[in-house]
């Protein structure tokens, strides 16, 4: 799909509006949330994971913890 999306005025931001299409080739539905990844081509959209939140914060539990070890890894 190529093609263009017309950037509108909401409040003091921005937005797009997504076509259905995009919406499905996305897995998203109205309301769902998507994860936005900036790459050396522009941006990159996919649907959020769910559990991605408690993931990291379990990550950085850990690397909080071990911080020493993963210092010595790091080497």
């Amino acid at each position: 799909m190529n093609k263009p999306l017309k950037i509108t005025k909401i409040g003091n931001s921005a937005g797009i509006v997504l076509p259905k299409e995009l919406l499905a080739h996305l897995d998203v539905e109205v309301g769902g949330t998507l994860s936005v990844v900036t790459t050396p081509r522009g941006i990159e959209l996919s649907a959020a994971e769910p559990d991605f939140d408690a993931q990291m914060a379990a990550a950085r539990e850990v690397m909080a913890r071990r911080k020493r070890a993963l210092r010595e890894l790091a080497k």
